[in-house]
């Protein structure tokens, strides 16, 4: 996804090399499918409800964030999407603790994952704030 207006960006001294995030993304996705599938069949729509709904929403924000930074060039709105991916996820975790705990367990890489992005996506933004950057 990366192009000449990505490689133009001031990037803070710790951003990863891209290598980096190609498996690290595989690995968490696979882990969010097992998780998908752990409380469905733990809880079911009955008793995880706000669970799945939240599950969905983390996905849905998750799906948006590269199309936002990457193809509209709005940094700052795909920092506002990833603190809310972050909130909803860590939301998602929370409801799952009470009906599926393994769900839960298999989203805290995840968090911690979402957690690193959100503070790389704010110094990205903070970096390259005067260029348009959205916001």
């Amino acid at each position: 996804m990366p192009d000449a207006w990505f490689d133009g960006l001031v990037k803070p001294s710790w951003n990863p090399p891209a290598w980096v995030f190609g498996p690290v993304w595989t690995m968490l996705y696979i882990l969010i499918a097992i998780a998908a599938f752990r409380l469905l069949q733990d809880a079911g729509w009955s008793r995880g409800r706000w669970a799945i709904i939240l599950f969905a929403l983390h996905l849905v924000l998750n799906f948006l964030w590269p199309w936002i930074f990457f193809s509209r060039h709005a940094i700052g709105w795909a920092f506002v999407d990833i603190l809310l991916l972050w909130a909803a996820l860590g939301m998602t975790i929370v409801l799952c603790w009470r009906v599926s705990f393994g769900s839960a367990l298999l989203l805290l890489p995840s968090f911690v994952w979402v957690s690193f992005a959100s503070v790389l996506n704010g110094a990205f933004w903070w970096l390259n704030r005067g260029d348009s950057a959205g916001l």
